[in-house]
């Protein structure tokens, strides 16, 4: 690591520092999202054409440097050749605040989910005494716990985006340790899927083929479960989910139009 510059950022006064890296000291966090092989494409041909003039975001670790803003970038780089990178280093207590980042392409339901899980995990790690609920400036949204677990330990191509209005409105941050916490999320998840297993069984029963249609059906169940204008939802997490299952296997072609 070659340093360029010290300074300050002007809303915090934190102390940064501007510094070029040998791209391989840069590591890449073990919650960092997925790579979109399309954005790292779009992002090597805008970097062939004007440059690499926006530094990636990086904080030490344990003795390393980790990427916490950049990872497309760094990796766009990494394919074109190139062996430095430009970096902004941050405050190390910034490590863990990944998901306040991701400038490149905002995150859909199921990276935050899936970040958020991976996030979780390293939390546990560190301290597994920790209460969740001490946690929520980290996760942003306690559902996106309940969807991580989901998505990397049940089922990787689970629908969030079909229960994301329902599951903001009866999830909740845990006041427990993590250890504990963490067989919660995994209930929470299991209950998740099985409402999902029900939504395809409706489903199947209605003789649909699009599966985007699925979502209308968890739709018109909260809606049959809850009103149609539904703001908020006073039953705890497992007897709302109770209560909109029983709703999908009411539901009938007439409650769709009789739409085919």
């Amino acid at each position: 690591m070659r340093e360029l510059a010290r300074f300050e950022d002007p809303v915090k006064r934190q102390p940064l520092r501007l510094a070029v890296f040998e791209i391989d000291e840069v590591k890449v966090p073990p919650f960092q999202r997925d790579i979109s092989e399309g954005l790292k494409k779009h992002l090597e041909l805008a970097i062939e054409k004007l440059g690499f003039i926006t530094p990636i975001i990086v904080c030490p670790h344990e003795g390393a440097y980790y990427v916490v803003d950049g990872q497309h970038r760094l990796e766009a780089l990494r394919d074109l050749g190139a062996r430095e990178v430009v970096a902004v280093v941050a405050p190390e207590e910034l490590y863990l605040s990944i998901l306040e980042f991701n400038t490149e392409k905002p995150p859909n339901v199921k990276e935050k989910s899936r970040q958020a899980y991976r996030l979780f995990q390293e939390f546990l790690r560190e301290n597994p005494e920790t209460i969740e609920a001490d946690l929520f400036t980290y996760f942003k949204e306690p559902q996106f716990l309940t969807f991580g677990f989901v998505l990397e330990e049940m089922e990787n191509r689970f629908p969030a985006s079909f229960y994301e209005s329902l599951l903001a409105k009866i999830d909740r941050f845990l006041e427990e340790p993590l250890s504990e916490a963490a067989e919660e999320r995994r209930r929470r998840a299991q209950a998740l899927v099985d409402l999902n297993q029900e939504v395809n069984a409706k489903y199947a029963e209605l003789g649909w083929t699009n599966a985007l249609l699925k979502g209308e059906i968890v739709r018109k169940a909260v809606q049959r479960a809850y009103g149609v204008r539904v703001r908020t939802i006073e039953d705890e997490y497992y007897d709302a989910l109770s209560r909109v299952k029983e709703a999908v296997r009411e539901l009938g072609p007439t409650d769709f139009g009789g739409m085919e």
